[in-house]
């Protein structure tokens, strides 16, 4: 279950990370309180999710769903430059996630 909760919470970091794009310096109001919600519920599931979970793996893993799925959706969405080295180093993110998770125990 600790697992389930890290994936979502790292997918809301993602949509948090993403959501500060239209936020405008948290200028708007909408886009601000999705956000703020986001990164709220994201931590609170970190948060859960460490209780069982050891806590480098824990953030590791959160981090990397947050930073890759956002570069990722940066390219795809927010017209980012997706060079061949910008999609390499999200690849060895992914790696990295993929190893934390393999080499946690649990």
């Amino acid at each position: 279950m600790a697992w389930i909760l890290l994936l979502v919470a790292g997918l809301l970091e993602v949509g948090w990370a993403i959501g500060m794009k239209y936020t405008e310096g948290f200028t708007r109001l909408w886009p601000s309180v999705f956000t703020i919600a986001g990164i709220a519920a994201s931590m609170m599931l970190l948060a859960q999710a460490a209780k069982t979970l050891p806590i480098g793996t824990a953030y590791g893993v959160w981090v990397g769903i947050g930073a890759g799925g956002a570069a990722l959706l940066g390219m795809a969405v927010l017209g980012e430059p997706a060079t061949v080295a910008r999609v390499f180093f999200v690849a060895l993110l992914l790696v990295a996630v993929v190893g934390l998770k393999a080499t946690s125990g649990h």
